[in-house]
């Protein structure tokens, strides 16, 4: 007990890349001790793009998970471990938010009542038929563009994460990141205006 906990002080102390290659030798002590070390910055990334604490859990566990077992694909020339690691978990959660949009919604018994009472007016069919178009092109058009372009717009609305924070994940200057935001919000905004005219 006291060599385990010898060891696991020890390695609190072991900067992060040095950590990347102790898990990569399936060093379980390392493991925890990038869980213990990121694991709260994790759950908090999750649980701001998912919105849903069990959601937020499994997601963090599947990205620790994958790390563990693709003991090799972490790449220091690519920016820090703890950005390599919330940008993982960005992209899992983004991944669970697309997964469950494309799911159809579940069949069930409906009673013709309920249907009828919950009718819209022909105002509110309008905007919500508008509504959804917009919503379809956005997907589309968001779909659609170069995967840097995608990429950045997701990071920085789905993730919450600034233009440096984007610049490090990526390795790209800042100036890059800003760029190819513009370029993919001109875009998407083109798109719309189409869509509304």
């Amino acid at each position: 007990m006291i060599t385990k906990m010898h060891r696991r002080m020890k390695l609190s102390g072991v900067a992060d890349e040095e950590l990347m290659l102790l898990v990569a030798r399936r060093d379980h002590g390392a493991f925890e001790a990038l869980y213990d070390r990121h694991g709260a910055a994790a759950y908090s990334l999750a649980h701001r793009v998912l919105g849903d604490r069990q959601r937020a859990e499994d997601a963090v566990q599947e990205t620790f998970l994958s790390i563990w077992r693709a003991r090799s694909s972490y790449d220091p020339g690519r920016g820090s471990v703890r950005n390599w690691l919330l940008g993982a978990l960005r992209n899992r959660a983004i991944d669970a938010i697309r997964h469950e949009a494309a799911r159809p919604a579940p069949a069930r018994g409906v009673d013709p009542a309920e249907v009828l009472a919950a009718r819209p007016s022909d105002a509110d069919t309008d905007a919500t038929v508008i509504d959804r178009e917009t919503s379809r092109t956005l997907r589309g058009v968001l779909g659609g563009l170069p995967p840097e372009q995608s990429r950045v717009i997701e990071l920085a609305y789905f993730g919450g994460f600034t233009h440096t924070e984007i610049a490090d994940m990526l390795g790209a200057p800042v100036g890059t990141v800003k760029g190819r935001m513009r370029l993919g919000l001109e875009k998407i905004r083109a798109a719309l205006a189409e869509v509304q005219s």
